[in-house]
């Protein structure tokens, strides 16, 4: 029998969640997980919506759609309130358990918040609508604004847009939110790109909503002023010429005959384009080339030392070798030749052992770092650790700065064919803070992603600065990332964790930035011959 796959896009809302925040509303997020066996895994996050009880959230969850089989789905709402992507430390809201046939067959479902079984989370609720993901083509937006009204007090207003669609029965739908451009009455807000699915269920004819608002830390957002359009509307500015709509105060106009309007919205640019997914440039055959680099600094400890990360067990294995495997298994599938590029950092090395190197190669061989497979860069570690001497600094720039030089090379072909990913594992804070952030930052514009897998227990704030997760990176000279391309995750929240958490977590972001860095560069998937 066939397996009947499709792509399914989930929407959720909640009501009424319970307030966990002294003073304010709560910060909640969705997350939605799959029953794997006697497991849960996680498929997929919404955004954090600050201060509000009655979230619509904007980021959709996608998950494969089997009729054949009964898909088990759990939707739990956190209220989050530090920057770690760890749920553990987060207050639990409430969540639901349902299957994914129930959410399909009704199109929109509603259920009660449970905190655990036949205990409710006061009267919160929570609400999905499916929609299957048919049209690979996506609407493209650049929107500005000209003399909004000034909501704030002590100063303009901090605007922001919302983009709904209008569905069955005349409900609007939250399908876009843009980030808060700070006291400003003439703003410009950043291009974005939304699935045309998504945006208006690809009926260029279909009625949009914007409401543009003033942003307040409460969640009491003042309404500025809305509009109607729809996509071919919005299309008018295609070619370079602007399109206008007047940003309209409906309360205001009622009682005020003089009243024209609260400002003016403008769309700068607008186009459609193919939506390529990570699977069609892997399948047209872009290879993702993997590198590794480990930590080699003295505050590892002496490797002879059982309480040293290097230390190894009776099977042979440490937090080192087995981050290595649990990455290295998953993405080594995705390079042709299986040879990979291994080094080392923060060790002297033999016969002179003077100053300390940030960039060796692990098989010692400069010219041809390469390792045979997963298997051959462990082989080179457990060779290389009685000959080296840990030392330091913890300087990260070097390596990625190798890496980044292989990676612009690459980039001068016209074609999406080559993906480069470097997986770093450390014990601890970056000594060379200042020129990483600028590495990355000239990494940003590069095919090029970095993992970071934090070992053993030390604090790792500066890898989250890396991530990203406390807003843009930004170099020291004030260049934010051209995109997204650190993800950061600390190795002892998976000690006890199935072997495969590890490189599900990792390499999660690593598909959305493939395809961000080809689309960037305006690069579709290339054709196998």
């Amino acid at each position: 029998m066939t397996d009947c796959v499709s792509e399914v896009e989930l929407t959720v809302s909640c009501s009424n969640l319970l307030d966990k925040d002294v003073g304010s509303k709560s910060d909640p997020l969705c997350v939605l997980l799959q029953s794997a066996g006697d497991k849960w895994e996680e498929l997929g996050r919404t955004e954090r919506i600050m201060n509000s009880n009655s979230p619509d959230f904007s980021n959709r969850l996608t998950v494969q759609y089997h009729f054949e089989t009964v898909q088990k789905l759990k939707l739990s709402i956190y209220d989050i309130d530090n920057k770690s992507n760890d749920l553990s430390d987060d207050d639990f809201l409430g969540g639901a358990e349902l299957t994914l046939g129930q959410i399909v067959s009704s199109k929109t479902l509603t259920r009660p918040l449970q905190l655990k079984k036949d205990k409710p989370a006061g009267k919160g609720t929570i609400t999905i609508t499916a929609e299957e993901v048919k049209d690979k083509r996506a609407i493209v937006l650049e929107m500005e604004a000209k003399g909004l009204d000034k909501k704030d007090m002590f100063g303009k207003s901090d605007p922001f847009l919302e983009f709904f669609k209008q569905g069955d029965g005349g409900k609007w739908t939250l399908v876009y939110r843009t980030e808060v451009v700070k006291n400003n009455l003439s703003p410009s807000w950043k291009k974005f790109t939304v699935p045309l699915q998504t945006f208006c269920s690809s009926d260029l004819d279909k009625p949009i909503k914007v409401q543009c608002s003033d942003y307040d830390n409460d969640g009491s957002h003042d309404l500025i002023g809305s509009f109607s359009t729809n996509v071919s509307g919005l299309q008018k500015a295609a070619h370079g010429s602007p399109v206008e709509f007047e940003c309209i105060n409906t309360d205001k106009q009622k009682k005020k005959k003089s009243y024209k309007n609260s400002g003016v919205i403008i769309a700068k640019s607008c186009k459609l384009a193919t939506q390529y997914s990570f699977l069609d440039y892997v399948m047209g055959g872009c290879q993702i080339n993997f590198t590794v680099g480990i930590d080699f600094t003295g505050s590892n400890g002496d490797p002879r030392s059982p309480d040293s990360l290097h230390y190894m067990s009776a099977d042979g294995l440490n937090q080192y070798l087995s981050a290595t495997w649990s990455v290295g298994l998953v993405i080594q599938d995705y390079d042709t030749d299986k040879f990979f590029p291994a080094f080392g950092f923060g060790a002297k090395l033999p016969p002179d052992f003077k100053a300390a190197n940030h960039e060796f190669a692990l098989n010692f061989n400069p010219s041809n770092p390469n390792c045979a497979g997963i298997q051959g860069i462990v082989d080179a570690y457990r060779t290389v650790l009685p000959q080296i001497r840990l030392s330091g600094p913890t300087n990260f720039s070097p390596l990625i700065n190798h890496v980044a030089g292989i990676a612009a090379s690459a980039a001068q072909s016209k074609t999406a064919s080559q993906y480069f990913v470097l997986l770093i594992l450390t014990d601890g804070e970056i000594t060379d803070l200042d020129q990483t952030r600028d590495a990355v930052v000239r990494a940003s514009r590069l095919p090029l992603s970095i993992i970071i897998v934090g070992v053993g227990p030390a604090d790792f704030k500066a890898m989250e600065l890396l991530d990203g997760d406390d807003g843009v990176l930004k170099s020291q000279s004030g260049e934010p990332v051209s995109r997204d391309i650190v993800q950061f995750v600390p190795y002892r929240d998976f000690i006890n964790a199935p072997k495969e958490a590890l490189a599900r977590s990792v390499l999660a972001e690593v598909p959305k930035q493939v395809v961000s860095y080809f689309k960037m560069r305006g690069m579709d998937p290339p054709t196998k011959a």
